[in-house]
């Protein structure tokens, strides 16, 4: 085991360019807690907010991530055999303690989730937050045959994943982007129909019985108003912010329309364990597509949260130690 690795700390809230580069002792296993040698790690737009300095709880420096792949380098827990390939989401992960921007993470044993994979390790890590979130939220949305799924903010890793699932689940589906040049991600992701959410009034080509909202905050009451009479909403993610200002329940959604949300951390440890290895599963088995956009060294973090910022990223942005 070396002294030191390389971890990307982001030393104060601003920027990409406060993410550097550094050298720091590789952490001492702890009573409850196992080391792992991350692999990969998937970039979240969450990580993107807390580096901004909108997570009042974060203490700076920190080593960003709310997920990574790897191998079990040593372990408190004798259930857990150096060696293992696990994967890890949420609990705090690059918030309260640090997280997966680093060649290791010492992460609580409660949080890692074995996987059984022949999936390069960058293929791998596009999969735990983004899959296990898409996957969650339709089983909030309870789809059933014959529904028609409209996904706010499609070209989002997590909307590109939702479509990939609901498509190979035969849901037709509309997915909406901001950006025209994004179209054909959708398309390759398995969209039905593509809009182009310019702002103005959305108009899809049928009235959907469920709304996947992953913009949030400025689209959830419009949706409330497009889902059919009886139909859900369910918001799960935070691309426009986590508030909507003036929300009036009983004004704002429509007599028997459902709102409801669902949030990763839902997922984590052995709660997201077995659905994680059936994504797997999907994902070798050519069923589903992993939507990589991009993979960057350690060394480029702040190259890659820039992409992501700048929303040039279509699916899951990737680091590699």
């Amino acid at each position: 085991m070396p002294e030191n690795m390389r971890a990307v700390v982001c030393v104060r809230p601003g920027g990409p360019e406060v993410l550097e580069l550094h050298t720091v002792p590789v952490p001492a296993v702890r009573d409850g807690w196992s080391l792992v040698k991350v692999m990969a790690a998937g970039l979240n737009r969450s990580e993107l907010r807390t580096r901004q300095g909108h997570s009042p709880s974060v203490v700076f420096p920190r080593v960003l991530g709310i997920e990574c792949v790897g191998v079990v380098a040593a372990t408190s827990d004798p259930a857990r055999p150096a060696g293992a390939a696990v994967a890890a989401v949420m609990g705090e992960m690059g918030r309260a303690f640090d997280g997966g921007y680093a060649e290791y993470a010492l992460l609580p044993n409660d949080l890692l989730m074995p996987v059984r994979t022949s999936l390069p390790w960058t293929t791998l890590a596009a999969l735990p937050e983004t899959y296990l979130t898409a996957q969650g939220a339709l089983d909030t949305l309870g789809l059933s045959p014959g529904a028609r799924l409209l996904i706010r903010g499609g070209t989002s890793s997590v909307g590109l994943a939702a479509t990939t699932i609901a498509h190979a689940d035969g849901i037709e589906v509309a997915a909406t982007t901001r950006r025209p040049g994004k179209a054909a991600a959708l398309t390759g992701a398995g969209a039905d129909h593509v809009l182009i959410d310019d702002g103005g009034a959305l108009r899809p080509p049928w009235t959907p019985t469920h709304v996947l909202d992953l913009v949030g905050a400025c689209t959830a009451v419009e949706s409330l108003h497009l889902v059919a009479r009886g139909g859900t909403v369910c918001v799960a993610g935070s691309l426009s912010g986590w508030l909507v200002p003036g929300f009036e329940p009983i004004a704002m959604i429509p007599a028997g329309t459902r709102l409801t949300a669902f949030h990763s951390d839902e997922a984590k440890g052995a709660a997201g364990a077995a659905v994680l290895q059936r994504v797997i599963d999907n994902v070798e088995s050519g069923r589903y597509s992993p939507n990589i956009d991009s993979i960057y060294p350690l060394a480029e973090a702040a190259a890659a949260h820039h992409r992501m910022e700048t929303d040039r990223a279509a699916g899951k942005v990737v680091l590699r130690p």
